[in-house]
């Protein structure tokens, strides 16, 4: 989802994997964790060659990890996005409970966006998830606290008709109205939107037009899932909607 994303929305991704995963549209059976080392070869060999201009952070797994992903942003000067991914849309967890300090006192202080759902908020925060535009401007606020300078709080467990983002930076708080679109293929929806907004981040748009860019991107993504046919439960969004002009 991420590298689909970014090549999408023009620019060209270069992975770091953390962990592996065996998963599908139904549920995530097992992950197997990278050896630190290897990671941090990976990560080293791709910034020896190539200009890195974004950076976008999804699943992190383990506190080792977290750290030794930190020590390697901070010798980058580029926009950096970190989606605090801690659990699958199955409802498997992704982060381990000691990873969350790391994430907090670690990476998102050097954020220059956030992007956590309800439930990602929660649990960075030590609180009830929010369940109110109220509440969310509340949750938004106090993770700016954190250090990052941005946060995209994502309200699609709201549960409402509706489905808003709550963009608070710059003292300045912006909702993004969207009605909520009316499918399961929900899939890569939170690392599309992440990586989306590194690669618009990345391009130089400011934080507000990039998050406007994002938000259109992955709404039309969402639109269109429903032209693929892939899997059995929760299938992906369709990352080529703009792009795929004689799919069928």
């Amino acid at each position: 989802a991420d590298l689909k994303a970014i090549s999408a929305t023009g620019a060209y991704g270069l992975s770091v994997i953390t962990a592996l995963t065996a998963q599908n549209t139904v549920g995530v059976d097992a992950i197997y964790p990278v050896a630190i080392d290897f990671l941090k070869q990976q990560m080293q060999t791709v910034a020896r060659d190539i200009q890195i201009d974004a950076v976008k952070i999804g699943m992190l797994g383990t506190m080792e990890v977290t750290e030794a992903v930190a020590a390697f942003i901070a010798s980058l000067d580029c926009p950096l996005v970190v989606d605090p991914v801690m659990v699958a849309k199955s409802g498997d967890r992704l982060l381990h409970a000691d990873a969350i300090a790391s994430l907090r006192e670690l990476l998102i202080p050097k954020a220059t966006l956030i992007t956590p759902n309800l439930p990602e908020a929660a649990d960075l925060l030590g609180l009830a998830e929010a369940g109110d535009r109220e509440s969310m401007q509340e949750q938004a606020s106090a993770l700016l606290e954190l250090g990052p300078c941005a946060v995209l709080l994502k309200g699609g467990h709201l549960g409402s008709a509706d489905s808003p983002d709550l963009l608070v930076f710059n003292h300045q708080s912006t909702w993004f109205e969207h009605e909520r679109i009316q499918t399961d293929n929900t899939h890569g929806t939170g690392c599309t939107l992440s990586s989306s907004l590194a690669s618009y981040l990345g391009q130089g748009l400011s934080i507000p037009k990039a998050v406007l860019a994002a938000k259109t991107y992955i709404s039309g993504a969402i639109a269109a899932s429903d032209r693929l046919n892939v899997g059995h439960r929760r299938g992906p969004v369709h990352h080529f909607w703009d792009l795929w002009r004689n799919d069928g």
